[in-house]
């Protein structure tokens, strides 16, 4: 646990030292500058990329994935995608069938970047958004899972598509993210519909959806069953409600609400996730009955980075003060948040802690 608080501490104060493209436009850079912040973002991506491809038997799922690895090698049927298994497959031609490791590490590098490129191209504040990245947990949780936030990575990046109603560019990405996680498909009517500013039908197609889930349970449990049977009467089908991300999200959406009508929030990408942070709280409140809720409402919650980063760096010069002290206050409570997940990287849904690697032998 030490470890993971000491890296996260580390890589955050390197990404202070990173702008965005609109911090880099918005002021002249020199040539040294330019080319110190190129190397601290390689820098920061390596650094990422270490502890993830370097992980050894560290997460719930590891040892699930190299049974996979395992039963692909032999051409036996496996529940992943097609896209995966097609990239395992080339993996273990060029490294040998009997070697997981490189594809780990393969997924690390594609997931780490595709994160990164977004928090770069999409937040305001880089240092800040990629604070709230860690602290979020998001980072960490990617050593779980690797299918999934690799899709939740291409989702995110792909967003900037649905944002500018690039609906070619954006469902091209999200189809191929489909070939290795199938959720991800979800996005597509959803971050479109978000792209515009709801209206009172829009709205009544909210309210209808909200009520659908609270009167046909049985039927959505039917339907996803069908897609994915293992869940069923599983240890994730517990029907449970992810209440701290109720109150987190509420929270944000209070938070936006101080920028109410200014440029900031009529920002088209602002509103787009504001938006989206709605559907993720609706769906943690009407949708507990799916099992691993939080695996769909994190393809919708994920932007809150992006909308606070957005928006404090929205605050006028002139109003520096009300800008630290939101900044302050708004990073106290992610600290605390961190904490919390920390103290819970031993639970079975996770198991990031103790942290080994097989770069020093495991």
């Amino acid at each position: 646990m030490l470890f993971y608080l000491m890296f996260t501490i580390i890589t955050v104060v390197i990404s202070f030292a990173i702008k965005t493209q609109y911090q880099s436009n918005s002021g002249i850079m020199t040539t040294r500058q330019i080319a110190f912040e190129k190397w601290m973002l390689l820098f920061l991506f390596v650094l990422l990329v270490a502890v993830s491809a370097g992980r050894y038997y560290v997460g719930n799922d590891y040892g699930e994935y190299i049974e996979i690895f395992r039963k692909i090698s032999m051409d036996r049927s496996v529940s992943s995608e097609i896209g995966f298994n097609s990239i395992v497959r080339m993996i273990q031609l060029v490294f040998g069938k009997d070697r997981f490791l490189p594809i780990f590490a393969v997924f690390s590098i594609a997931t780490v970047a595709f994160f990164l490129k977004a928090v770069r191209e999409q937040c305001d504040w880089f240092g800040y958004g990629f604070f709230l990245f860690m602290a979020s947990g998001y980072y960490l949780s990617s050593l779980n899972t690797i299918r999934y936030y690799f899709a939740l990575a291409i989702a995110v990046y792909a967003a900037k598509h649905a944002i500018k109603r690039e609906i070619v560019s954006f469902v091209l990405w999200i189809l191929f993210a489909a070939m290795f996680h199938k959720t991800v498909l979800v996005v597509i009517p959803v971050y479109l519909f978000a792209s515009f500013t709801w209206k009172k039908w829009q709205w009544g197609l909210i309210v209808a959806g909200c009520a659908s889930l609270l009167l046909f349970q049985n039927l959505f449990r039917k339907i996803i069953f069908m897609i994915y049977p293992f869940y069923e009467n599983s240890v994730f089908d517990t029907g449970e409600t992810s209440y701290l991300n109720i109150v987190k999200g509420i929270a944000i959406l209070l938070f936006a609400l101080l920028f109410y009508k200014t440029p900031a929030i009529l920002r088209r990408d602002n509103r787009f996730y504001f938006q989206l942070n709605i559907v993720a709280v609706l769906l943690y409140v009407f949708a507990s009955f799916i099992p691993e809720i939080s695996r769909i409402a994190y393809y919708f919650n994920f932007f809150q980075i992006f909308l606070i980063a957005n928006l404090l760096t929205s605050i006028p010069v002139e109003e520096k003060r009300k800008k630290w002290v939101l900044s302050l206050g708004v990073g106290a409570a992610y600290v605390v948040y961190f904490g919390v997940f920390l103290l819970r990287a031993g639970d079975v849904s996770l198991r990031i802690v103790p942290y080994a690697t097989w770069i020093f032998g495991g």
